[in-house]
C-alpha cells in the first residue's frame, strides 16, 4: 500500500492511488490533515490545469509547497480530481 512520509511521519496512506507522470496521486481522504496547511502558491500545467499547493508540517518543520492538487483539472486529467501528489523530499513507498 503506498504511503507518503516526511520527517518521520506518515502523511498519506492509501491503496487507491493514481499514477500520472510517475507521481502517486492520493485520495484527499487518505491524508492526515494535521500535517497540511494551505499555500497561496499555484502553477499551471498545459494539459492538467492549475495546480494548488499545501505546505507539509511535521512537528516544528515546514516543507513549503510539498504537496499539490488540481481542484478543477482539465478533462484529460479528470482522474486526479480530489487527489494530492508530493515532491520536495516527501517519500512515497509501496
Amino acid at each position: 500500500m503506498p504511503k507518503a512520509t516526511w520527517n518521520g511521519a506518515v502523511i498519506a496512506d492509501s491503496d487507491d492511488t493514481v499514477v500520472v507522470e510517475g507521481n502517486h496521486y492520493f485520495p484527499e481522504d487518505s491524508l492526515d490533515n494535521a500535517h497540511f496547511e494551505a499555500s497561496r502558491h499555484t502553477t499551471v500545467c498545459a494539459w492538467k490545469g492549475t495546480a494548488h499547493y499545501y505546505n507539509v508540517r511535521v512537528g516544528d518543520r515546514i516543507n513549503e509547497n510539498a504537496a499539490w492538487f488540481y481542484p478543477d483539472p482539465k478533462p484529460r486529467a479528470a482522474e486526479i480530481k480530489d487527489r494530492v501528489a508530493f515532491w520536495k523530499g516527501v517519500t512515497v513507498n509501496g
